[in-house]
């Protein structure tokens, strides 16, 4: 599962895949908090990435940048961009997000969603009806945790493990589970 968030604009969804947290040094170097499960695809020389505003802000426009360096640095990455190279050019971009277009993101291999694509399916149990809409997953270790949320009931904690999650159709939207003894106690 990955979580890659999501932003629409430019009539094309876009995905945060990272954060400036400031700038480092005085050469234009950025800090970026990376939030993708492919940094080695993202923060490359040659990669083509999109600032953003923060979530929040009104702006709508998205600036284009390509990485022309980056490494790792104390669990955050150093990149720079090309053409920006003075700490002057960089200052404006602390607390902005890097998105890439959903065009970029890899195929996942079978089996594996990104999360974005989960949340909002409907949930169904073996009888065939409805039980909720799954609204969060959780990745606290060993397998990741749906969180369906039902009517006029408190939500449910499944654990998505072949045994209770039997079928997930992004394309329409709908997973099929099945309720194991013990998870509505």
């Amino acid at each position: 599962m990955l979580a890659e968030g999501v932003w629409v604009g430019l009539d094309r969804e876009f995905f945060t895949v990272g954060v400036v947290t400031g700038p480092h040094g005085l050469r234009g170097d950025l800090r970026v908090f990376s939030r993708t499960d492919f940094p080695e695809r993202r923060f490359v020389q040659g990669a083509r990435l999109w600032i953003a505003p923060p979530a929040g802000e009104s702006e709508q426009t998205l600036e284009p940048v390509v990485v022309s360096a980056a490494r790792v640095h104390n669990r955050v990455y150093i990149v720079s961009f090309v053409g920006f190279d003075s700490i002057e050019k960089v200052e404006r971009l602390k607390g902005k997000l890097l998105r890439v277009p959903r065009e970029d993101l890899p195929s996942l291999p079978e089996g594996e969603y990104y999360i974005r694509d989960l949340i909002g399916c409907s949930v169904y149990v073996d009888d065939g009806s409805r039980f909720g809409v799954l609204t969060d997953v959780l990745t606290p270790g060993a397998n990741d945790v749906y969180v369906v949320t039902r009517q006029g009931a408190p939500d449910v904690l499944l654990p998505a493990i072949p045994d209770c999650v039997l079928k997930v159709d992004v394309a329409n939207k709908r997973i099929d589970v099945h309720l194991m003894p013990g998870l509505l106690d």
